[in-house]
């Protein structure tokens, strides 16, 4: 007779529910994300997107003042400052979401 217990499907699906309730519950009597803690994490998520793309967008009118060309380099560092700022917002809701 084989000790070990094989878990069901059954079984795995009542442990996720569980896990997710626990966490409610905890998220409930933890009065650490309050609505201003989600108004500071909206801020910081604004700031993660808005410093690289005005620093692309300085950048970018330097670089098109100083060595004028074709291409629109303002434009392309725009477009890679929000891409860095959205990844960089990601990152911050990553560690936010694991620290729970």
């Amino acid at each position: 007779m084989n000790k070990h217990k094989t878990e069901s499907p059954g079984d795995k699906i009542s442990q996720s529910v569980d896990r997710q309730a626990q966490r409610k519950l905890k998220a409930r009597r933890d009065k650490r994300h309050s609505v201003w803690f989600g108004l500071g994490m909206f801020g910081l998520i604004g700031w993660a997107i808005a410093i690289p793309t005005l620093a692309g967008i300085a950048l970018g009118l330097w670089i098109d003042r100083q060595w004028p060309s074709q291409v629109s380099w303002t434009l392309t560092l725009l477009f890679v400052g929000v891409v860095l700022g959205c990844m960089n917002a990601w990152r911050w809701i990553g560690k936010e979401r694991d620290h729970d």
